[in-house]
């Protein structure tokens, strides 16, 4: 990865938990009421940058662009799409980085140091 990707994909990913914290509270306290316009843009948006991002092998569902803005989503709908969004971006992160000395970095083209520490991945498969 390049170090310009591994800003896109954090600001991608703080926007994406940002997403799915408000439409978590919306779907507890109204499950089946829609998204309103406004807020659907901006899903949309970062929904649009993440697939562009991830790629065909790393996004959630190969059939599923973005929400269809003239039938408005139920909040449920999107938290869950959303979620499905956050795990592939913990995959996509876990399979780029390395664990070196005891911390977690990123793997960076061309470098033979690590410079970009990060958390452990979430889920840590023994081989």
């Amino acid at each position: 990865m390049k170090r310009e990707a591994v800003d896109l994909f954090e600001k991608l990913v703080a926007q994406l938990d940002s997403l799915h914290a408000e439409l978590t509270m919306l779907a507890k306290k109204s499950p089946k009421d829609a998204v309103n316009e406004f807020k659907l843009k901006f899903i949309n948006t970062v929904i649009a940058q993440c697939n562009s991002f991830f790629g065909e092998e790393n996004r959630p569902f190969a059939d599923f662009e973005t929400f269809v803005p003239d039938s408005l989503p139920s909040n449920s709908d999107v938290t869950f799409i959303l979620s499905q969004y956050i795990e592939c971006a913990e995959k996509f992160r876990a399979d780029n980085i390395r664990n070196y000395g005891g911390v977690w970095w990123w793997k960076i083209d061309r470098e033979e140091r690590p410079s970009i520490r990060t958390a452990p991945p979430k889920k840590i498969i023994r081989k």
